[in-house]
């Protein structure tokens, strides 16, 4: 039975010319794992946010959504509200309460269940999403994971029939998003929940999905089962979206044999052993060039905690950041890198141990001698970075801190737009932009600073894989120009592609340093999917690229 069927949809926002949807048709049947995936901006939160009735953006909108044969429109409040959920890309704008368990039960509460009834579901759900450890926890205590799993719980508690998610893993690290994927695919194949979701992460979601929805520039491109979208997508030349497939499928798109499409580790591994040999295990690579040895950044023997009576969030860690070095630190959700961000930043202050940015103790920088042309930090929510109408006044606000005139900042805007690809959306609202759009907004109001240190804190979270390929250019190209940069991700392809060294940060200090080869070659679920693809016929393959030229050496012959 069809639970939702969309017809000739178009929508376009306000002061925009170009529409941001354009007659899209599709339908879900019940029961359904549908995946909605395309390039930052293509239109896929757009497309979600008009299912749900209520967070439908304000527009110009025509064609018509259908709930089980009823026009959205004809809805009743309360099967809009409750049978159509909704889990956003930024769970701080869904969290509405002080503590965890009021979260669980707000929604009930206003659907005026009795209190019994609200107590014996939240309390399934706290068990069910494994809460009970945080369950009395402030809100605002919480990591971005945390977070994300709380959101999810309190849409599932009001038992819906169709679950929306719009990027529901990007602040999670490698093992919590597995674990938020199994747990929907759990949800989808015990309870025939009928799931809805956008994910640029989809080496995960791709396979376990019955259909696929690939949206190109607004439009439809291809609807079909995951194999045939990835045997589809290898014919389509230029195309944005094939960048951002599971390794395995673009390890098959990049390789020329006549297996067919696969979609895991597992079917990846038998493709590679069936049509190539391994005589050639290892790939020469140069030696990466070795930073300057003056350091840009020293953390020496560092304690923190935000409050006395807490527990250390950062415990006797030691840290050194050459001048001009990319380093990547991963971890896990709330282990404390996010914190340790805030400490070289200066705005958490350890109470032992000592911060040296440039040599030079971070307590001696006077007003903002440490910020301008010095250190700067891009958060986690790039809307936190935004207080103007547009992204174009939010630039020029920087002339009060930059002490520069109004010509000088233009020129420095427009240099950096077109370095960004930005350009287009100078003149928008920060807030109507995509979360990816917003991320490279953010990326270029800080690069207007000229820093010579960048702190990233998930930068490419809510990006497509063509702007990570731009972003990787654009960092390399930074620290050719002697800027070192430290960031902190979940996004283990990125760091594989662009760290000078990775570290792990565990209990609560960091663990291990290497460079990339060693350091993912070594790791088992902190690791590269083409690594795992790889691992059991190659030696030191840890990205998609490094596994098609080793296969490349590695032909069968005929």
């Amino acid at each position: 039975m069809e639970i939702l069927r969309v017809e000739n949809l178009n929508f376009s926002y306000p002061l925009r010319e170009e529409q941001a949807l354009t007659d899209i048709s599709f339908n879900v049947k019940e029961g359904e794992f549908i995946v909605v995936c395309g390039e930052s901006g293509c239109g896929k939160t757009t497309l979600l946010k008009l299912i749900k009735r209520e967070l439908a953006p304000c527009g110009e909108k025509s064609g018509t959504i259908y709930y089980k044969g009823i026009r959205q429109e004809d809805l009743d409040d309360r099967t809009s509200a409750c049978k159509i959920g909704f889990v956003m890309q930024n769970p701080e704008n869904q969290i509405v309460t002080e503590k965890v368990w009021h979260e669980l039960a707000f929604g009930l509460e206003n659907m005026g269940l009795q209190t019994e009834t609200i107590r014996r579901r939240v309390g399934e759900m706290a068990s069910f999403f494994g809460i009970q450890n945080w369950f009395r926890n402030k809100t605002d205590e919480l990591s971005g994971g945390q977070k994300q799993i709380l959101n999810l719980a309190s849409v599932m508690v009001m038992q819906p029939e169709i679950l929306i998610l719009d990027e529901p893993t990007s602040q999670l690290d490698p093992i919590a998003a597995s674990d938020f994927i199994n747990t929907l695919y759990k949800l989808n194949q015990d309870m025939g929940l009928t799931i809805l979701m956008t994910e640029h992460r989809l080496e995960e979601v791709f396979p376990i999905a019955d259909r696929v929805l690939v949206l190109n520039k607004s439009k439809v491109l291809l609807f079909d089962e995951p194999r045939m979208v990835g045997e589809k997508l290898k014919n389509v030349e230029n195309n944005g979206v094939s960048r951002g497939l599971p390794s395995a499928i673009r390890i098959y798109q990049g390789l020329q044999n006549n297996s067919a499409c696969p979609l895991t580790v597992k079917e990846g591994r038998e493709c590679l052993a069936k049509n190539y040999t391994n005589k050639i295990r290892t790939l020469k690579r140069e030696k990466r060039c070795l930073p300057a040895a003056e350091p840009a950044i020293e953390l020496k023997n560092v304690w923190f905690r935000y409050l006395r009576e807490s527990p250390d969030i950062i415990e006797d860690l030691n840290l050194t950041v050459k001048k001009g070095e990319i380093v990547c630190l991963l971890g896990g959700n709330g282990s404390g890198k996010t914190t340790l961000l805030g400490v070289i930043a200066g705005s958490n202050r350890p109470y032992r141990g000592r911060v040296k940015i440039f040599g030079k103790n971070i307590r001696k920088f006077k007003g903002r001698e440490l910020y301008v042309n010095g250190l700067t930090l891009l958060p986690q929510n790039p809307q936190t970075v935004f207080i103007k109408e547009t992204v174009l006044d939010d630039y020029r606000e920087l002339c009060k801190v930059l002490d520069c005139d109004q010509k000088a900042i233009d020129h420095r805007i427009e240099r950096i737009a077109e370095r960004l690809s930005i350009g287009d959306f100078l003149n928008i609202h920060p807030y109507d932009l995509s979360g990816g759009e917003q991320q490279k907004a953010a990326i270029g109001k800080i690069l207007l600073l000229e820093p010579r240190i960048i702190l990233l804190d998930e930068p490419t979270k809510g990006i497509d894989a063509g702007y990570k390929d731009q972003m990787c250019t654009l960092l390399k190209e930074l620290k050719d120009d002697g800027i070192t940069i430290v960031i902190v991700s979940h996004d283990v392809e990125f760091c594989a592609h662009i760290a000078d060294r990775c570290g792990m940060f565990f209990d609560r200090t960091i663990i291990s340093f290497g460079e990339p080869e060693e350091f993912f070659c070594n790791n088992n679920f902190y690791t590269t999917v083409a690594n795992r693809i790889s691992r059991t016929m190659f030696d030191n393959a840890i990205t998609t690229e490094d596994v098609i030229e080793l296969c490349r050496m590695n032909e069968r012959d005929e």
